[in-house]
């Protein structure tokens, strides 16, 4: 697979009668930081769950080497299991306490006693940079920023080897999403974490991303590092880059 722990190859994904996905072929490496990126509607969220094994699809998927449209369901289970998922909402269930939500996952998929269920949660939500203190506390008791970095604890909870984030910055402010991107690229290079997200931050791309791909028109435009794909000559990218908030972006880090 040369590198690859992601491969897509060909894949097409239907509506009904509607093309949502037409032959998308994209590759990720093992410790990536991969965007990816397009217009409202391109299909970026299709492709995220296609991988995720949430839609079906045709084409290849290979995962860790696996072509996930043709295994069986144990195998299926086994790279669900290697995946952590953070919802764009953050999604953590309003009932329970942080600590609670964290260990849904571990509750779910192993049978180990409740007092070590707890020291891993805790560390887990050490290890996204919350309190200690916040074990206890409600989702509506956390800040935006606190939220989501409680859910990317949930998803962190079965030490997944690649996790997928949904707009991971979305309604944050600056500061927060900055931090929440550094907590991301230490992870990263922590764990050796692999990270597929969808995002339309700048901030994100050119600050933590190594590798992406551009969806238009229900296909891959363009893949490969943040600097190259900004030099496409494309009228969506030149929009996203060049215009008016793009040159906002580029004034500001100049400062």
């Amino acid at each position: 697979m040369d590198g690859n722990i992601i491969e897509v190859n060909d894949l097409t994904v239907r509506f009904g009668d509607r093309i949502v996905l037409d032959k998308v072929s994209i590759s990720v490496k093992k410790s990536d930081i991969y965007a990816i990126i397009g217009k409202s509607g391109s299909g970026k969220t299709t492709l995220m769950r296609a991988i995720l094994m949430l839609e079906h699809s045709e084409g290849k998927i290979n995962v860790f080497g696996v072509d996930i449209n043709k295994a069986d369901e144990k195998k299926r289970n086994q790279i669900k299991r290697s995946y952590g998922v953070m919802f764009q909402a953050a999604s953590l269930f309003t009932s329970l306490t942080i600590g609670e939500n964290v260990a849904v996952p571990l509750k779910e998929n192993s049978n180990l006693p409740d007092n070590l269920i707890e020291d891993i949660v805790r560390f887990k939500l050490s290890l996204v940079g919350l309190d200690d203190f916040v074990y206890d506390l409600y989702p509506y008791e956390l800040s935006g920023g606190m939220r989501k970095k409680a859910a990317l604890a949930r998803a962190l909870a079965l030490d997944p080897k690649v996790i997928f984030l949904d707009e991971p910055t979305s309604g944050l402010d600056p500061a927060s999403a900055d931090d929440f991107d550094q907590t991301i690229k230490r992870l990263n290079e922590l764990l050796g974490i692999t990270v597929i997200m969808i995002t339309h931050d700048l901030d994100s791309f050119f600050g933590i991303t190594t590798r992406a791909c551009v969806i238009k028109d229900k296909r891959i435009l363009a893949e490969g590092e943040p600097v190259n794909i900004k030099s496409i000559d494309d009228e969506w990218i030149k929009k996203i880059f060049f215009g008016q908030r793009g040159r906002k972006f580029e004034l500001w880090n100049q400062k």
